[in-house]
């Protein structure tokens, strides 16, 4: 229970981001276990992770971080003096990219249906991002509430609200407008899929995916309203209309909609939206009175708000210019992002020129920022491989001097199997150790190696002994054989090299085998050879009877040979 509640209050890690840069629009999220996060980097280990400026983060680099007592996350890279980045990012949880998850999937719906819209993400009074997703269509659209930050407008002719889980709506509003619709997203791996439900009075809420749902001149249709309208003996006058609204005629309701739509659009700066409103009074016939009087005055500081935004363009295009020339690259950042988001129609040559000029420097500086960051990796995995081989290096030097303590204290009469188990594992010690084995020790070494018959040639063979360990022991042993083989020291598999660090199987990969990876090879090889020599003759052994060395002839009056000498030359031969 204490590990499900650590996780629980666990609120500072970043669960969503980016793929490719920081301006991309293409949401992830990350696994929350352990277990799933190695399959999603061997998925990803091609693509980079950014707090992306649509998510309200800082822009730059992501990496991932596997846990095993709380949920994994994404992490910032530190900055180039070691430091964590600062970042201002409000939304780090699951539901943090939602907005990107629905334009990606309005999109795709729509484009299955031959339909174009504009998705764009408001920020009225300053709000976060990622509130409200505008989807504009050519006559009317969508407009998505994720959360409560703004309230929903039932009465504006042409952008249905639909409203997010939390998004409360009223018992009067669900009677007049007989439904209305919601927008639910579930994970689904890496993903947050789609739903659509509607909600109707003393009804269930209906949920189904998007591509169950159609967009009809009512609006936003699913298979539950197809069933609610029809159990209506009447419809509402207007689409989505409530109150008194019903009572206007028809062109009034359609002024003081594009009036609304006006006075939003101008409220979060959207030139394109501001423009389009105003091509569409164009179009409007038939208003008289105060109606037109206000309509006009409406168009005319529309109008005035447009040429002041030309200006207000125009110098935000110059400033970003100015912090080009100077390099800086935060400003440049900062002011590219807002360029992004409220010049990104319509622009002239000279603001393709600059956008496009400020997000290659933007390009740049990441990647010398990253170049510089893979550098101090790099460095301290260095550090790090060299503090790792020193303290090897000590405690097999340490091991050095305690083996030959104990092989002294046993002294030569010991078995000759416990001595030769003592005498590798010191070869193997001293291995490890390297410099640090001082001359005297190397000398103990190799009078333990005699006794033990290590590397010691059988009789009467004139082949040199066999070396059994790194570096000469490779050279006897050629690649394609010991390749076959696995290696107990290091758990290199068969057709793997062996790599430097035994202790835990990772390091630099070598060229050069473990002596514990060619010792069994070599000595199938020892046994293959002792089976095929000879056996000695009688000459060939020392005499029980006398005692006289191989070679010599007896010590017998005669000048004959012994024959114990006989005897045991015919038992060494069966």
């Amino acid at each position: 229970m204490k590990g499900r509640d650590f996780v629980r209050n666990d609120r500072r890690q970043i669960q969503t981001a980016v793929l490719g840069g920081a301006d991309s629009d293409e949401p992830l999220m990350l696994p929350l276990e352990a277990i799933e996060l190695d399959a999603f980097r061997r998925r990803h280990e091609h693509d980079t992770f950014w707090c992306g400026l649509l998510l309200g983060g800082c822009g730059l680099r992501l990496t991932t971080k596997l846990y095993t007592d709380r949920v994994c996350h994404f992490a910032h890279h530190p900055g180039p003096d070691g430091h964590p980045q600062l970042c201002g990012r409000r939304a780090r949880g699951v539901s943090s990219a939602d907005h990107l998850y629905v334009k990606s999937a309005a999109a795709a719906w729509l484009r299955d249906r031959d339909r174009h819209a504009d998705i764009e993400f408001a920020q009225p009074d300053g709000l976060p991002i990622g509130s409200v997703v505008y989807i504009h269509f050519r006559h009317g659209g969508l407009r998505v509430h994720l959360d409560q930050a703004v309230e929903p407008s039932w009465d504006q002719d042409g952008h249905e609200p639909v409203l997010g889980m939390s998004v409360p709506v009223d018992r009067d509003t669900l009677i007049d407008r007989w439904y209305v619709h919601r927008i639910r997203l579930d994970s689904e791996g890496t993903n947050r899929r789609v739903s659509i439900g509607t909600e109707a009075f003393a009804r269930e809420t209906e949920w189904f995916a998007l591509d169950d749902c159609e967009v009809t001149e009512r609006g936003l249709s699913t298979p539950a309203v197809k069933r609610i309208v029809r159990s209506r003996s009447t419809r509402p006058v207007t689409q989505w209309g409530v109150g008194k609204a019903k009572k206007v005629p028809p062109v009034r309701v359609r002024t003081r909609v594009l009036l609304r739509q006006l006075a939003d659009a101008m409220r979060v700066e959207s030139s394109f939206v501001v423009g389009q409103v105003l091509r569409d009074i164009a179009d409007l016939t038939g208003v008289q009175g105060e109606m037109k009087t206000e309509l006009e005055t409406a168009v005319s500081e529309a109008e005035a708000w447009l040429e002041e935004q030309v200006w207000v363009r125009r110098e935000l295009f110059s400033q970003l210019e100015d912090a080009l020339v100077v390099h800086d690259a935060l400003k440049v950042r900062q002011l590219l992002a807002r360029v992004n988001a409220t010049a990104s129609h319509d622009r002239t040559a000279d603001e393709i020129t600059i956008a496009d000029a400020a997000a290659a420097y933007v390009a740049e500086q990441q990647q010398v920022y990253q170049r510089a960051h893979a550098e101090q990796l790099q460095a301290e995995a260095v550090a790090k491989l060299a503090r790792q081989q020193n303290t090897r290096e000590r405690r097999a030097a340490g091991r050095v001097k305690t083996l030959l303590e104990t092989l002294e204290r046993r002294g030569p009469d010991q078995s000759l199997k416990s001595m030769r188990k003592l005498a590798r594992e010191l070869m193997h010690a001293a291995s490890d150790a390297g410099d640090r084995v001082d001359a005297d020790q190397q000398e103990q070494i190799g009078a333990w190696k005699t006794l033990a018959g290590i590397g010691t040639p059988p009789p009467q063979t004139p082949r040199p002994a066999p070396s059994l360990g790194a570096p000469r022991g490779h050279e006897q042993v050629a690649r394609r054989v010991w390749i076959r083989r696995s290696c107990p020291r290091c758990q290199a598999v068969a057709g793997k090299n062996c790599v430097v660090n035994a202790d835990t199987g990772t390091g630099t990969v070598s060229e050069i085998p473990h002596y514990e990876r060619l010792e069994p090879i070599l000595a199938e090889r020892r046994a293959k050879a002792e089976r095929r020599r000879p056996a000695p003759g009688p000459y060939g052994i020392t005499c029980p009877d006398c005692g006289r060395p191989p070679g010599w002839r007896c010590a017998s009056p005669s000048g004959g040979m012994h024959r114990g000498r006989v005897e045991r030359a015919r038992e060494a031969g069966r």
